[in-house]
Parts: structure tokens; sequence; C-alpha cells
């Protein structure tokens, strides 16, 4: 109802919601233990399996054809606007990128939150690029909305399990 809510107050404004957020609750796989969490990159979600049968999902930008990873993977550090120093792949590509970018900042593609992996370089993120969202557009990291990073930020801690599939 909120969210009808929300939808008709910017109808009304000519305001768009586009990037506020985009989570709901859905039916989902009873084979995931709550708490998990599960990146689909073919269909460019993220879910957060609520109870045996339920999730909430995210619409998110997965890693680009040949930088998708697939596998289980754990939580090893949540980051309140986090620094981002590229890894070494994307330097290459791009070596004019500086080493560190601070976190809060305009160029920093880490947005507002971060549930960095344990999988070498890899996260899940905001973005400061809310357009790639729902696309293959990341060298391996999820990125999401600003806004449902931080709600996801606030339901999972260290640990959590990550799962991600095609």
């Amino acid at each position: 109802m909120r969210m009808l809510a929300v939808a008709l107050a910017a109808a009304l404004t000519g305001l768009s919601t586009a990037g506020a957020q985009a989570r709901e609750v859905v039916q989902f796989d009873p084979g995931y233990e709550p708490g998990t969490i599960v990146v689909k990159s073919a269909e460019r979600k993220l879910y957060l399996v609520t109870g045996y049968g339920s999730a909430m999902r995210y619409p998110v930008a997965v890693g680009r054809i040949g930088k998708q990873w697939q596998g289980t993977a754990f939580v090893a550090g949540k980051y309140v606007n986090p620094a981002w120093s590229p890894p070494d792949e994307i330097k290459r590509d791009k070596p004019s990128l500086p080493n560190v970018i601070p976190g809060g900042t305009k160029g920093n593609p880490m947005g507002t939150r971060a549930l960095v992996l344990d999988r070498g370089q890899y996260a899940i993120h905001g973005t400061n690029n809310p357009k790639s969202i729902g696309t293959f557009a990341s060298y391996g990291c999820v990125r999401m909305y600003n806004a449902d990073i931080q709600d996801l930020y606030e339901r999972v801690g260290v640990g959590t399990t990550v799962v991600v599939t095609r």
C-alpha cells in the first residue's frame, strides 16, 4: 500500500520513483535457509530469503559476460560510504583511475553501503549509476540502488551466506 501511495504521489507531482527503491516480498524456493542471499544473475535479481518459501526481491546489476562468477560466498565485512580501490583488472582496463576514490564522493562506484564478500575483490554494493540496475554491467560485483543496499545492509550481518547462480 505504501508503494502505491508513493507512486501515486510521484505521478501527481511529476516526479519519478525510479531508483528510490524497488524491493518487494515474493514467493521463493523453499530450499534455502532464511537469511541467505541468493543472486540470480540471469534474472538480474537478488533475493534475501525471509522464510521458507518467501524472500525480499531486489533488482540488481551483475557481472558483464566474461566477468560473472557462480558459487557460494560469505559476507566478510560491512561498510558505510566505503572508499574504493580499483581491482587490478579494472586498473589495467582504465589506468587513469586513481588508486583510491574516497567514500561518499560522486566518482565512487560503491554507493552508500557495501557488503564485501570473502571471494577476492567482490562485493554487493550501491551505485552512483542507478541506470545500470537491471543490466550486465560490472566486473563481478552486484550493484543495487542505494536505497535497496541500505535496506539489505540493515537486514544481514557478517557471515551471511551468499549464493550466486546463473
